[in-house]
């Protein structure tokens, strides 16, 4: 059977166009017959995803996208299929989301979470809100704004505020107390050049006053043992004067006292012999007298002593007259 031209141009023509969309399918990374490790990622929106792109875990590509369906009619879930380049144990808590660079190509990062459990191929994988650097920086830079707009217009207010505030009355009170605060820093200066001055390591008060106190403490230190022999004798003093009955002659002194009072009261007012020679004139003029007298015989004795003692065998009897009054040297 010879074939004709026309029906080897067609043959030629549907294998080169097969072989296109193979080629084209390849460069794609998708195959016409489904092989090697799939897992399956579903989101509420893509973010723009397309066949091939790149699956990252920890910046290291795993695998690519290998097709995008729609299971429901409300567009409201999308699976994505997710071919890996080989076999990876993947912990199946890992957290599959879609990073949306406006300036690149799209794609998904995979969280490795800590199971022991591993991901198998066909098996589904967790997946969370698509990340967005631009959406990441308005949802930053948004709260921001607001507070922004809101602190300029508070700033607004204060500036109203202190605008009404600042008449010209108030204005020449805030010269002077800006005037009084100059004086004040002034000598709040002064103040701190003061305890500078006080503070200082040689010559301040504060330092001649420690250095007194180091001299006060060192000199206890040295007369450490003579204040302790101190502090002994007065605790054995102490221990005597506790010791001794100190009320018992307490309570002695006090009789005496009171005799001693009751026989002054008696000189001064009794009428035995002590009280009148005490009080009565004419007593001591007598008792006066009596002892000129007898300083009188005395002084005559020593005088005249043959008028009172005559011993001698042969002598005279002193016949002088006897002395009226004591010698003069005796009256003393």
């Amino acid at each position: 059977m010879k074939v004709s031209n026309e029906t080897k141009v067609g043959a030629l023509t549907i294998i080169a166009i097969t072989l296109i969309i193979l080629g084209f399918n390849f460069l794609k990374g998708k195959t016409i017959f489904k092989s090697g490790t799939f897992i399956y990622a579903k989101y509420a929106d893509t973010k723009g995803l397309i066949v091939s792109n790149p699956v990252f875990v920890n910046g290291y590509q795993v695998g690519t996208i290998f097709d995008i369906e729609n299971n429901s009619a409300d567009l409201s879930q999308i699976v994505v299929s997710i071919k890996l380049n080989k076999i990876y144990q993947i912990p199946n808590n890992s957290v599959a989301t879609i990073q949306d660079n406006p300036l690149g190509t799209n794609s998904i990062s995979i969280v490795l979470g800590n199971s022991k459990q591993f991901l198998k191929s066909e098996d589904t994988i967790t997946t969370a809100p698509a990340a967005s650097l631009l959406g990441d920086l308005m949802n930053t830079l948004s709260p921001l704004g607001e507070q922004t707009k809101q602190t300029i217009t508070e700033l607004q207010k204060v500036l109203n505020n202190i605008n009404t505030v600042l008449n010209d009355k108030n204005k020449s009170n805030f010269e002077v107390i800006l005037t009084n605060l100059t004086t004040t820093t002034d000598n709040l200066n002064k103040s701190m050049e003061s305890i500078e001055s006080m503070l200082q390591k040689q010559n301040g008060s504060i330092a001649q006053t420690a250095n007194n106190l180091n001299s006060f403490t060192r000199n206890l230190s040295d007369n450490n043992k003579k204040i302790n022999d101190i502090i002994s004798n007065l605790d054995v003093s102490t221990k005597q004067i506790k010791d001794a009955d100190l009320e018992k002659t307490i309570k002695e002194i006090h009789t005496a006292m009171k005799e001693l009072s009751i026989m002054l009261h008696n000189l001064n007012n009794g009428d035995g012999t002590v009280a009148k020679i005490l009080n009565d004139k004419e007593v001591y003029q007598q008792l006066q007298g009596t002892i000129k007298s007898i300083n009188t015989l005395v002084d005559d004795v020593k005088a005249h002593p043959k008028r009172y003692v005559n011993i001698s065998i042969f002598g005279k009897k002193d016949k002088t007259a006897p002395l009226s009054k004591p010698i003069a040297d005796t009256l003393r």
